[in-house]
């Protein structure tokens, strides 16, 4: 069977404006939120994990590839998505995680966390090289040939591991690739007093050629039928407190230089926040894949933060209420390490970076049981009030108009949900037919 986006190139050949989107989160609700969207459109849905998410040591999830496997299934299982539509992508999988450690150990651990997804059948596969180990000399540009060279390494690894896999299952699909080194890291890295540097066309046909004469060094010469896409900047990235907006002349000559290549397509990072109608220009232009992942938990959190709201409008004893937005920012000062290094300024600033920074540090607690419990405490409640429709207009006007049209129920959790629509509504408008 042919992976299904590769699809993607067939009806893009034809002239169709085809492509499909990356939506990389960890989060239970968000993820079913997906999945439950997608069931009347019959569709592929792509959904990945990172390596900081998701590894052979837990990640910050305390996921393995294979459990986080099993956690999607799940979801999908329990509100009937069909798992044959499901395909799993790794997102930043390579030595990312241990930058900290020499290239022996940090490939080491990478090739290992290669392996273990294409076992676990991951079949979206991005090879994530173009990060400095602690031996690499920083006071020079990372080398094409060293990122292509660790990047094959990888490759070798995945297509050892698909064989080992077909013993088990024979059906299984043969894995896609993505490469590139011009990566942003995850989550944004965007600041609006630098300068946002669109990847030229002779990087990228570098980056191509580079990777081409490593194949060939190391006999490998099929490689390119695996491989569909290249991580470039396009001109879109945010950062705390600010987004940079998709322009398609920054990028003309890029896309341009794409027509070469009919084989591959772009895959833009760090797309969240972007217009719906900018979104359809980029896969209109060739960035085909739309990787998205903040946007959705900052959906959700917005949409937590408005029932916290209406809470202490329904419940005047403090004690009865979850008063999530409190205990949130409780658990965050506890345990700052996924934070303190990305929010800077004096208190007040930094207070208002954990609750509303586009790059949404806060999507690294929504996971943990103890923000879970204090979730279902909210949902519980609000559930419990007589609940007037205007406080629903008050704080959630999009949901209430979906209301009133019989689109969304009224209920606590499905507020949250179509606050978590109206994103995949513009990531679905950029991909439609």
């Amino acid at each position: 069977m042919k992976h299904p986006v590769k699809e993607i190139l067939d009806k893009r050949k034809n002239g169709i404006s085809s492509g499909i989107v990356s939506y990389c989160t960890a989060n239970s609700i968000v993820i079913e939120t997906i999945l439950e969207y997608y069931m009347d459109f019959n569709e592929y849905v792509l959904i990945e994990c990172t390596a900081n998410q998701v590894n052979q040591f837990g990640g910050y999830t305390g996921m393995t590839p294979s459990e986080f496997r099993d956690f999607v299934f799940d979801i999908a299982e329990k509100v009937g998505f069909h798992k044959d539509k499901l395909i799993l992508g790794a997102d930043h999988f390579g030595p990312l995680t241990w930058a900290d450690k020499d290239e022996n150990e940090a490939m080491e651990n990478a090739k290992e966390l290669v392996r273990l997804a294409v076992l676990a059948g991951y079949t979206k596969i991005h090879l994530d090289t173009s990060m400095f180990l602690a031996n690499d000399d920083i006071s020079k540009r990372l080398s094409d040939e060293t990122i292509a060279r660790r990047g094959v390494e990888l490759y070798k690894v995945c297509e050892k591991a698909f064989i080992e896999r077909l013993d088990e299952f024979p059906d299984s699909i043969h894995p896609i690739y993505v490469i590139g080194s011009e990566v942003p890291i995850p989550g944004g890295e965007y600041d609006k007093k630098s300068i946002l540097e669109v990847t030229s066309p002779q990087d990228f046909e570098s980056t191509v050629n580079m990777y081409d004469k490593i194949f060939k060094e190391y006999g490998i010469e099929n490689a390119w039928d695996n491989i569909i896409a290249v991580v470039v900047q396009p001109g879109v990235e945010f950062s705390n407190n600010d987004i940079h907006n998709y322009n398609r002349n920054d990028s003309k000559e890029l896309c341009e230089k794409l027509k070469d290549y009919p084989n591959l397509v772009f895959e833009g990072h760090s797309t969240d926040f972007q217009f719906k109608e900018k979104l359809k220009e980029m896969v209109e232009d060739g960035i085909a894949i739309l990787k998205v992942g903040p946007a959705v938990t900052y959906a959700l959190r917005e949409g937590l933060f408005s029932l916290s709201l209406m809470e202490k409008e329904l419940i005047k004893c403090e004690h009865e209420r979850a008063n999530f937005i409190e205990n949130l920012e409780k658990v965050m000062l506890d345990n700052p390490k996924d934070w303190e290094e990305y929010y800077h300024g004096n208190d007040l600033e930094k207070e208002l970076q954990r609750k509303y920074s586009f790059s949404d540090r806060s999507r690294y607690y929504l996971s943990l049981n103890k923000i879970n419990q204090n979730i279902n405490k909210l949902f519980k409640n609000i559930d419990s009030c007589d609940m007037p429709l205007g406080i629903i207009k008050q704080y959630c006007p999009n949901t209430y108009l979906k209301i009133r049209l019989k689109q969304t129920k009224y209920n606590a959790r499905d507020i949250v949900k179509s606050e978590i629509y109206d994103v995949i509504d513009n990531y679905n408008y950029a991909i439609e037919k």
